[in-house]
């Protein structure tokens, strides 16, 4: 196992009532979907709010960010970087913001 720093957008923080970082036991390889998995045990109320039940696929406007690299169009499988397993950096759940110049 190995600890994960979690990082959570505001709205996801108010409804698991939780700080603006937690901290999540993970089975090695560290991957996101291992992420995802140990985040959504440790707070049910965050199953379905990151990705769907059924398809497990990332909500629309989330995104998920380590080591300043945007992870989230890769495969759920993709192992983490070694900062992120050694807690040197958090894993980021990010909320998108959709817009852009007029």
């Amino acid at each position: 196992m190995v600890e994960i720093r979690v990082v959570l957008p505001q709205h996801l923080r108010t409804l698991a009532r939780v700080g603006p970082e937690v901290m999540v036991d993970v089975r090695e390889p560290a991957t996101v979907s291992a992420v995802l998995d140990a985040l959504e045990a440790a707070y049910p109320v965050l199953r379905g709010t990151i990705r769907d039940h059924g398809t497990l696929k990332r909500r629309p406007f989330l995104r998920f960010f380590a080591c300043e690299e945007d992870l989230s169009l890769l495969p759920y499988e993709t192992p983490l970087p070694p900062a992120v397993c050694a807690r040197e950096e958090p894993f980021y759940v990010i909320g998108a913001i959709a817009g852009g110049e007029r």
